[in-house]
């Protein structure tokens, strides 16, 4: 079956690298997946096409363009199978032929008007969590995945310092001056040395929100090291844990399952999705908006990594089966392939 995937954006972020992760599993399925992007920026286009997926490219260069011309170019083809990946080709489609609607960020504002308009007719409304399936109409979870992080790694501190790991955007909406205030707070017991070890650019991040998470940092200087953009299979092997102290509604959290698939210990604040990946009875989810609980719940993690390695093994395995069982490429093929049946007997 021919499918047609519609980029939310040129650039390449974490709904294009799932886009990405479609595609390799619709073709490995037989089907045949093409992907249709804006012209400039050219990333997503040139990706898809170095791993030789066929594309449609919309002449555009910014979002109303990209509209514009997507939707021109789905009123001469209703006939297709449309996967939108995201708001943007949502909306831009709306109403025009068979469409499965995948949504990976929560709308919020005017966007909500614009989601309402996207699903209208929609054969189906996919989101990656049952977060967002609470607050969405007729919504179906369709959990995100990505592939297995096999880092070398050692879960003991190295030479009396513990090496908590952030990994994503520097921000407060990722709770980023929360954890360097945690850090700070642990510190005051000297014996035991804690480093905040960052994987990570404060991108897109206004200039008074990134100038008090800075103030955080300056806090800790001799208790940070700055790694910027970096893989995750290269960030674990500099951790002994990653915290996620995000501090809004997280929709998914593709870092939390690259730790999970990499046995790497996780924690997590109460936000969005986060409790219901780790799942519900994991020790380390800690309440949200609290530099203590960081502080408390790290300290907790420490004594576990100290002095009951049996029990952090259990943890750790029980955490990888989870990654294998629902968010492994293995499991996203197996929930593709079901899906995409429902359109082939239609």
């Amino acid at each position: 079956m021919e499918i047609y995937i519609a980029s939310n954006n040129g650039e390449i972020g974490g709904g294009e690298v799932m886009l990405l992760h479609l595609a390799r599993a619709a073709r490995s399925l037989g089907h045949k997946p093409v992907i249709v992007g804006p012209k400039q920026p050219a990333e997503l286009i040139e990706a898809a096409q170095d791993e030789g997926f066929p594309t449609i490219t919309i002449p555009a260069a910014n979002r109303k363009a990209y509209i514009a011309g997507l939707r021109a170019w789905r009123v001469r083809n209703k006939q297709k199978l449309l996967w939108c990946n995201g708001l943007v080709p949502s909306f831009a489609t709306a109403g025009l032929g068979q469409r499965i609607v995948h949504l990976h960020q929560m709308p919020s504002g005017l966007q909500q008007l614009a989601m309402k308009v996207a699903i209208k007719g929609a054969q189906a409304v996919l989101v990656p969590s049952s977060f967002m399936a609470d607050s969405i109409r007729n919504a179906q979870i369709f959990e995100n995945w990505v592939s297995e992080v096999q880092p070398d790694t050692r879960h003991m501190p190295t030479r009396g310092k513990v090496r908590v790991g952030f990994l994503g955007r520097v921000s407060e909406i990722k709770g980023t001056d929360l954890l360097a205030e945690a850090i700070f707070q642990l510190n005051q017991n000297k014996d035991l040395s804690y480093e905040l070890v960052l994987g990570g650019e404060n991108r897109f991040v206004k200039e008074e929100s990134k100038s008090r998470v800075d103030s955080a940092l300056e806090k800790i200087n001799d208790h940070v090291s700055y790694l910027g953009w970096v893989e995750p299979e290269d960030f674990f092997k500099k951790v002994d844990c990653v915290v996620m102290p995000s501090q809004w509604e997280e929709p998914f959290g593709l870092v939390a399952v690259e730790a999970m698939s990499a046995r790497i210990p996780l924690l997590v604040t109460r936000s969005g999705a986060l409790p219901s990946i780790v799942g519900e009875d994991y020790p380390w989810i800690l309440e949200r908006g609290s530099s203590k609980a960081l502080a408390e719940g790290i300290g907790s993690f420490t004594e576990t990594l100290m002095g009951e390695q049996e029990k952090l093994d259990t943890i750790l395995g029980k955490s990888y089966w989870r990654w294998y069982e629902n968010y492994s490429p293995q499991a996203g093929k197996e929930r593709l392939r079901i899906l995409l049946e429902t359109f082939e007997r239609s």
